[in-house]
């Protein structure tokens, strides 16, 4: 039998869960994971920047700021047909959601037809459509629902506490009004954020208590491990330790049990055995393709052979496609 969702969890409840030993924590994590979904079937999305470079927001981790020097070039927002061709090899590597990035603060009003129309011609391909613009309206929002979008991203990066010591260009609060306008439209929310950006345990803690804490868990939960990008001021920053990175996966399983729980950058350094070991404890959906963005992530193949290594099925599908 399946559990009341809560959204009333304190500090200490999920300090309890991240002390547990190795072994309880993925136990429980896992059989959590059985009550809500196949125990061995993944999603797969895929990632297109289809505008990049210089986003005037001064994110610590992002090589796209325009604060910072890191090669990239300010490209213009990609041709509609440029983009519906992405769309149709990500569907056919095997992804059953494409996901669009825009390196903006917000979306621009005179941008909207254009995004709209990219949302109709996305989704008669028959994937499902994420976008992650920037802050959003309340009457932006509902544009996009109109339009026919099914998630909308939107990070919270970290914990509230920790926020300011990342990004100063905007607050935590715009974050929540952002994913409260896009709940209110109708569109599924997508909202997750970055660990290894060294933040402390009890920084881990409250982010993910934030994201369980919304009035609705998001319907899927993307956790990066921090790609460090050289000419950002994270650029020496230490990888987080892989087994924390599990735990903290484990935990997000089990205080927001029905939403998928994504493992998104930072699977280019992660071993087999380390994203088993994800899988195992409530991960079920990954970014395919060689780019999330504009860093590097595991080329299809390696993911279809690790797929097949572990008996894991790509959910759209009867087999992993080759």
């Amino acid at each position: 039998m399946t559990e009341a969702l809560h959204h009333d969890w304190t500090p200490s409840q999920i300090a309890v869960l991240f002390d547990l030993p190795f072994n309880d924590l993925l136990w429980q994590a896992h059989g959590t994971h059985r009550q809500y979904f196949p125990a061995n079937e993944v999603q797969v999305s895929t990632l297109l920047s289809i505008k990049t470079g210089a986003c005037p927001e001064d994110c610590a981790y992002c090589p796209q700021s325009g604060h910072y020097h890191t090669g990239l070039s300010k490209e213009k927002l990609m041709e509609l047909n440029a983009i519906v061709e992405k769309a149709r090899e990500a569907k056919a590597s095997g992804a059953t959601r494409f996901c669009m990035g825009a390196a903006w603060r917000h979306l621009p009003k005179k941008e909207m037809p254009k995004i709209a129309e990219i949302v109709k011609e996305v989704k008669s391909l028959g994937l499902e459509t994420c976008m992650t613009l920037g802050m959003l309206t309340e009457e932006q929002a509902q544009e996009l629902h109109a339009a026919g979008l099914d998630y909308y991203n939107h990070n919270i990066d970290t914990s509230p506490e920790y926020y300011e010591k990342i990004i100063t260009t905007r607050c935590f609060q715009d974050r929540i009004d952002t994913l409260a306008h896009v709940r209110h439209a109708g569109i599924k929310v997508c909202c997750g954020g970055i660990v290894g950006l060294g933040e402390t345990r009890m920084d881990r803690i409250e982010f993910l208590r934030a994201l369980a804490n919304l009035p609705e868990h998001p319907e899927s939960v993307p956790i990066n491990r921090l790609v460090s990008v050289q000419g950002t001021p994270l650029e020496k920053q230490l990888p987080l330790d892989n087994l924390e990175f599990i735990r903290t996966i484990a935990v997000a399983r089990i205080i927001m049990p029905k939403s998928v729980v994504r493992l998104s950058a930072g699977r280019e350094k992660m071993s087999d055995e380390m994203q088993a070991l994800c899988f195992f404890a409530g991960a079920n959906s990954i970014f395919y393709g060689e780019k999330l963005l504009t860093t590097k992530n595991p080329e299809c193949e390696r993911d279809v052979q690790l797929f097949q290594k572990l008996g894991i099925n790509q959910k759209g599908y009867d087999v992993a496609p080759v």
